[in-house]
């Protein structure tokens, strides 16, 4: 097989740590990662979504994965980003920020050394995992980060909803 038959059978994935665990998205949904900067709260949003940032100008909701998997809050360390992410959500792309505890590269995992999500009853939701890669004997959970969230979890802080013009006005000044 040629290199470059061997190269594009590769897909590229961003690793990234919530707790002790290694995550891992699709690096063609990756728009930035950022230093943790000031995050304003948006009243009445669920738990897991942290509040919106001015990234150039834009309104960008904040979530908190490890709040959203079930974990404790994200304790913001020297090593804490936001990444900044573009996510399908009914038929439209919708840029997100997520915490993360640590932001690790871009690995190449070969489709063959990733394996389907375990069903592990129903009450546990896995649609969200593509799949449990294998890296150096490390399980990363590849998630699928579409279906990580509902439009109406995300609709309480987009600001096409309108419920963040005071955030607007604010991030302008």
């Amino acid at each position: 097989m040629t290199e470059q038959k061997v190269k594009t059978m590769l897909h590229q994935y961003l690793t990234f740590k919530l707790g002790e665990e290694m995550f891992a998205i699709d690096v063609s949904q990756v728009r930035e990662i950022l230093d943790v900067t000031t995050i304003t709260k948006v009243p009445r949003a669920p738990e897991f979504m942290r509040g919106v940032i001015n990234v150039r100008g834009s309104v960008v909701p904040v979530v908190d994965l490890r709040m959203k998997f079930g974990m404790s809050s994200t304790e913001r360390t020297k090593d804490t980003r936001i990444v900044v992410m573009e996510i399908a959500l009914e038929g439209d792309l919708t840029t997100i920020g997520t915490l993360a505890d640590a932001v690790h590269n871009v690995m190449d995992i070969e489709p063959s050394s990733i394996e389907p999500a375990p069903k592990v009853g129903a009450k546990c939701n896995t649609e969200f995992i593509k799949g449990i890669g294998k890296h150096n004997d490390e399980f990363i959970i590849i998630l699928n980060v579409d279906r990580i969230f509902s439009a109406e979890e995300l609709a309480l802080v987009r600001p096409d909803e309108g419920v963040t013009e005071g955030v607007n006005s604010q991030a302008a000044a």
